[in-house]
């Protein structure tokens, strides 16, 4: 696998893309990331991530629920690493923020009105 920095450095921007853009799943990303950009066994690559290849496994086949410091090991190879993206005005979560929104807020138990907390997956 001989790529230059600069067709490495695209393949990672093409991957992020795909995966903020919900079109690759986050276990397929770190998957191709893994094999396309480091060529790398999954053992090697968790063994660099510190992280166990059982951990590793699970990821990549989109199992269990991995920590966000399992997750930001497997991307800070990559000089990516997870956070919040905003999503386009007709998903799901803008919907339900338009409902809440619309709706009276009722008085929690100091008599202030209730903030959602927004879930994150």
């Amino acid at each position: 696998m001989n790529m230059t920095l600069e067709q490495r450095g695209a393949l990672i921007d093409h991957i992020q893309q795909e995966m903020a853009a919900g079109r690759l799943p986050l276990g397929e990303a770190v998957k191709r990331l893994r094999t396309e950009v480091t060529g790398l066994h999954q053992s090697q690559f968790a063994r660099m991530c510190r992280i166990s290849l059982r951990t590793l496994i699970h990821i990549e086949h989109g199992d269990g629920n991995p920590t966000l410091k399992s997750l930001t090991a497997v991307f800070k190879p990559f000089g990516l690493q997870m956070g919040v993206v905003k999503v386009h005005k007709t998903s799901r979560a803008r919907s339900l923020f338009d409902e809440l929104e619309s709706s009276e807020p009722s008085p929690g138990p100091s008599g202030l009105a209730a903030e959602p907390q927004p879930r994150l997956a």
